[in-house]
């Protein structure tokens, strides 16, 4: 189309010269700046981002409005950029249920980017590592063969779990980020998890003035595949 545009204006520049020149565009076709117009809507297209998590992106224990989800929410419009976002994070998931949720959720909102957050709750029950490297796989796999691109949340677990198992669980999260070759969030917690003052009373879940460093935490990963399309 926009070779048959240069053409175009190029058999009116010979026949008509300088005059005829400053003519061109109100003598393009109605229908081919129709057809220019709606390529570039689509081209600015806003995106869709699934945040699949757990209590942790679900707001358990804040006033709506203060989680991270939605600090990025607001953090994107303050920037016109009119990414959709799908909190499908639910309180006391885990990786099965996310596995379980996953397809119907793609199926339904056909997301650019899937953001997975989830782990934390199969390390804290003490489930096998390696059942939840399966279904973080899964998860992984079935959002990038329906076309999204993903990122990838860490977290790490309590010293009382013991070294050996926390460190197998983490390193779960940069295994697959780096099979993936995607985005990964090394740490939620970064900055907050040595900070007993933004936590909740039950000591687990980070407090409203904890979810602005999470937000920091995530952004560099994540802000880069919301352009517009």
């Amino acid at each position: 189309m926009l070779i048959y545009l240069k053409k175009f204006r190029e058999q009116i520049s010979v026949k008509g010269g300088s005059r005829m020149r400053r003519r061109t565009l109100s003598l393009l076709p109605a229908a081919a700046l129709l057809l220019v117009s709606g390529m570039a809507n689509a081209y600015s297209a806003p995106k869709t981002l699934l945040v699949l998590g757990d209590s942790l992106s679900a707001e358990y224990g804040l006033a709506r409005g203060t989680g991270w989800v939605a600090l990025l929410e607001q953090r994107l419009q303050a920037q016109k950029n009119d990414t959709r976002i799908v909190n499908a994070s639910i309180s006391g998931e885990t990786t099965s249920g996310g596995r379980a949720r996953l397809p119907a959720l793609l199926a339904k909102h056909q997301p650019d980017v899937v953001l997975i957050e989830l782990g934390a709750n199969d390390g804290l029950r003490g489930l096998p590592v390696a059942a939840a490297e399966a279904n973080l796989r899964a998860m992984g796999e079935a959002a990038k063969k329906s076309g999204a691109q993903v990122v990838l949340v860490g977290m790490r677990m309590p010293p009382n779990y013991g070294r050996a198992y926390g460190e197998q669980f983490y390193g779960v999260y940069g295994k697959l980020a780096k099979e993936w070759k995607a985005p990964l969030v090394p740490f939620m917690f970064e900055g907050i998890a040595d900070q007993p003052q933004l936590f909740q009373a039950d000591r687990m879940h980070p407090n409203a003035q904890a979810h602005p460093t999470i937000l920091k935490n995530i952004w560099p990963r994540l802000a880069p595949l919301l352009k517009a399309k």
